[in-house]
């Protein structure tokens, strides 16, 4: 069969240095020298690699292919405004790390380790935004019906892996007398704003997640209809993706002053989704969508960057 320009994109040894390249100059193009955000970019530089081992490690794609890790680069370029948040691109990294280590316990009740730092990371990122432990009991959930490794240990070993951040910084507080500011930072669990208020939503953003959420439902309605194809454990994996996908698209239409973060939690999961979808299609309608989702992401960086 004739290869298409999707497939010649998807399974190129180039497209990833070529993406990698893209992202320099997107970077350089929206003030990463002048504004100084090296830390932002160089967290960035590694959530893109660690996407990149999340795919060979869990052999997301079942070709040899880098869309996974271009996928990320590309929608997280494409949501320029992120860049001078280092709480949103710090979660970002945090969030993928979890994932990472949390795969490693699919099927094994006695990965207590890989569990505990698993939920460490998510306790570190909710110091950055505390609102990232809404996903708690869902992520039980999925541990117990997608990962099959939930018990009385495993469960004990989440709660002391979010905590543990919290006994260095608690300590931190404690001793400089300012222990009011910990409990200030867990009150914001409680303070919800009015729900579908998008006062302070701009068209960047709107723009930003309306796109993110079509490439979404095209990669979660590709891997529905296809999933048979994919090994037990690869189906587990991206139905814990489509998961927390869904759950963020909810968690930002009810609460969207809290988008920028959760835009890139909707990214990592998004990503990954949409290059199975890129990977592994053939048809001739598959490469019409994808050469549209790639003028839409090139149009969407240069709206973000420019206007």
């Amino acid at each position: 069969m004739r290869k298409r320009l999707q497939n010649r994109v998807a399974e190129s040894r180039f497209a990833f240095p070529a993406t990698v390249l893209y992202a320099a100059v997107i970077w350089l193009a929206n003030g990463v020298v002048g504004e100084r955000m090296y830390v932002q970019l160089a967290i960035f530089a590694i959530s893109s690699l660690m996407m990149m081992t999340l795919n060979n490690r869990n052999s997301l794609i079942r070709i040899y292919s880098r869309m996974v890790s271009c996928s990320f680069i590309a929608m997280t370029c494409a949501a320029t405004f992120l860049f001078s948040s280092l709480n949103a691109i710090a979660v970002q990294a945090l969030f993928i790390l979890f994932y990472l280590t949390l795969l490693r316990s699919y099927q094994n009740k006695r990965a207590q380790g890989a569990v505990f730092y698993a939920f460490f990371c998510l306790g570190i990122a909710s110091m950055f935004f505390v609102q990232i432990l809404f996903y708690v009991p869902f992520l039980w959930i999925l541990m117990a019906s997608n990962m099959m490794a939930m018990s009385h240990k495993m469960f004990w070993a989440s709660i002391i892996g979010i905590i543990a951040p919290y006994w260095f910084i608690g300590g931190y507080y404690l001793y400089t007398g300012n222990a009011d500011e910990l409990l200030t930072h867990f009150t914001q669990l409680a303070d919800f704003q009015s729900i579908f208020n998008y006062a302070d939503i701009d068209l960047h953003k709107a723009i930003t997640f309306g796109i993110m959420c079509v490439f979404s439902i095209i990669g979660i309605t590709h891997f529905m209809r296809n999933s048979y194809l994919d090994k037990i454990r690869t189906r587990m994996i991206f139905e814990m993706f489509i998961t927390v996908d869904i759950l963020t698209i909810i968690f930002i239409i009810l609460q969207p002053q809290h988008i920028n973060t959760l835009l890139t939690i909707m990214i990592v999961n998004t990503s990954c989704l949409f290059a199975h979808y890129i990977a592994l299609t053939k048809t001739r309608v598959t490469n019409i969508v994808c050469i549209l989702a790639f003028c839409m992401t090139i149009g969407l960086t240069i709206f973000n960057s420019l206007f």
